[in-house]
Formats: structure tokens, sequence, C-alpha cells
């Protein structure tokens, strides 16, 4: 499928692109070269391959949700600048 100068123009006009005539026929020919690759794709027979969501098969990789021991909070905010009640302190933004 071969894409036109206008077809450029109208995305980089979307995009809010400004293209020299010389970017243009270069995106032209490389959009071409990508459509066309993807109808050849598009030709594979894939009449025996299941659908899939990932080409790999995934495996629920969370740990188990198990109670460990952690740091004494007042150990956690002893190097803090502004510590209330085991949390950090921040100054105010608004």
């Amino acid at each position: 499928m071969a894409v036109s100068i206008e077809d450029v123009e109208h995305v980089a006009k979307l995009a809010r692109l400004h293209l020299t005539g010389e970017e243009k026929e270069t995106i032209r020919r490389q959009l071409s070269d990508v459509l066309e690759h993807a109808r050849v794709i598009s030709e594979v027979d894939t009449s025996g391959v299941p659908p899939t969501s990932h080409a790999l098969p995934l495996v629920n990789v969370y740990r188990e949700d198990e109670a460990r021991p952690s740091l004494d909070p007042d150990e956690v905010v002893s190097n803090a600048a502004w510590a209330v009640e085991h949390s950090f302190k921040v100054p105010r933004i608004l």
C-alpha cells in the first residue's frame, strides 16, 4: 500500500509537525515500507495457531501475602528531618 505525500502532510498536521519536502518524502517511503511489511505478515497462515495475549505462557508471579518482620517505626523515621507519630512530615505544597 502506497502512502501519498498528502497522507504524510495530514498526519504531520495532526501531530503538529513541520516537515520539509525531503522529510515528507522520506517518511512517505518509510510508512509505505511499514504498511507493505504488515500486508506480507497478514498473509501468513495462522489457522492452526491459537489466539494469545502474550507470546510466552505467564504464571502468577506474586508471592504469598504473609506477615513478616519489618523495620521498627522509630528506626524508620530516626534520620528524618521532621517526623510526627512514626510518619514523615513534609512541607505543604498547596
